[in-house]
């Protein structure tokens, strides 16, 4: 459980660094029914992921049986190329755009999400989460190392809930802040953005890279070790 710990605290962790979720909830809980709003985006947003990272776990878990060693160690080369050709991506679309796309992105996102009624909050929220592209890519690789796990069902629904709240976290920490602190929250969410802002893509890219070129490694050895 401790390895497959260390590989997916730092890839949740990256699907956290979201700015366009972090944004969209922060201007919810700050407008009308805030409370309301923000508690059902956040319902949208953990109750997609949930069903994401399960639904990916035992695809995984399906093809990894000891009958099928190819496919296993396929779908592991095809995952670390996905996760390299994203990073790629995420890296050139931010040069073309100066360098600041996260925070341009937020900024349209908060612009399209300020109209939205509280009743709306939580279809935006599944919405929000299933096409966050870069967080569903890390998301996939840590579903994927879960469901390489030789653990019980009890530890592997620890390892999902572990995955699924540090994703989440740009949706639930603004939530728990409002309603402890409601006077310096503003204050809080001012900060996290401009640090995700600053440095989110640079995280995400390193991650990305990383756990890619580790995905074609593991599978390179599986298919010819």
């Amino acid at each position: 459980m401790l390895a497959t710990l260390a590989v997916i605290i730092p890839l949740g962790l990256g699907g956290a660094v979201s700015p366009v979720m972090l944004t969209e909830q922060t201007v919810l809980l700050a407008g009308p029914n805030g409370a309301a709003a923000g508690l059902r985006y956040a319902a949208g947003v953990v109750l997609t992921t949930s069903v994401i990272v399960v639904a990916l776990e035992r695809f995984g878990r399906a093809i990894s049986l000891p009958t099928k060693p190819h496919l296993d160690a396929t779908l592991d080369l095809v995952l670390g190329l996905v996760l390299v050709n994203v990073a790629v991506l995420v890296l050139v679309v931010g040069r073309r755009r100066g360098g600041s796309p996260s925070r341009k992105d937020g900024d349209d996102r908060r612009r399209a999400s300020g109209s939205r009624q509280a009743r709306a909050a939580f279809p935006f929220g599944v919405f929000s989460m299933a096409t966050n592209v870069t967080t569903l890519a890390l998301l996939a690789a840590a579903a994927r190392e879960i469901s390489r796990a030789d653990a019980e069902i009890a530890t592997v629904a620890v390892l999902v809930l572990v995955l699924v709240g540090l994703v989440t976290t740009p949706v639930w920490v603004p939530l728990a802040l409002t309603r402890a602190a409601p006077g310096s929250s503003q204050r809080a969410f001012a900060a996290m953005r401009e640090q995700i802002a600053r440095r989110g893509r640079v995280v995400t890219v390193r991650l990305l890279s990383a756990a890619g070129l580790f995905f074609i490694g593991r599978g390179l050895i599986r298919m010819f070790g």
